[in-house]
């Protein structure tokens, strides 16, 4: 096996960023397709969303950066005064998956959510997503439901993780860069 390793970099933007625009486009067309609504529909849901909702203080929205294109991202809003839950976690589908851009993508997230003052992280993905369930697994959240069920009987996968101070990276930069395999 070949190892290729890239450098990518991560940036926090604004929902309206161009570079955010392929997140949304992509999770509109992945989702329509597992969950039979139309990609204009979700489009519509997921573009409009308000943006102020994903902003400092409260949330943000992180794009990861190669050559000049985003290749993954997500993005986490104001759940509770406690709680910060992470919303469209995306990586391209074009050659990009399975090289740990999930993982660099949550490390920041959680980075940026314990910096914004809160302790703990929620999020749901549904039943059509065992990639995303493996993931939040495999990061240290726990399950919220019965994972015994099959996943269509459970329906939406909630899961949470408990933060410590210890789990933000000790940084105040805007844009990291990472070495990717």
């Amino acid at each position: 096996m070949t190892e290729r390793t890239e450098a990518v970099q991560t940036v926090f933007v604004d929902q309206a960023d161009p570079l955010a625009a392929p997140l949304l486009e992509e999770l509109a067309i992945e989702y329509s397709t597992r969950y039979g609504r139309t990609r204009d529909e979700i489009y519509e849901d997921l573009s409009t969303y308000p943006a102020e909702e994903f902003a400092a203080p409260g949330g943000a929205l992180l794009v990861v950066v190669e050559d000049g294109t985003s290749v993954a991202g997500g993005a986490f809003r104001r759940y509770d005064d406690t709680t910060a839950e992470l919303k469209r976690i995306w990586t391209s589908s074009a050659h990009h998956r399975r090289r740990g851009l999930g993982r660099i993508v949550l490390r920041e997230l959680e980075a940026e959510i314990v910096r914004a003052g809160y302790s703990r992280i929620f999020l749901t993905t549904g039943p059509r997503q065992p990639e995303a369930v493996a993931l939040y697994l495999a990061a240290g959240y726990t399950a919220l439901f019965d994972r015994s069920l099959p996943p269509q009987d459970v329906g939406i996968h909630g899961f949470e993780k408990i933060l410590h101070t210890a789990t933000a990276l000790p940084s105040d930069c805007a844009a990291k860069e990472y070495e990717s395999v």
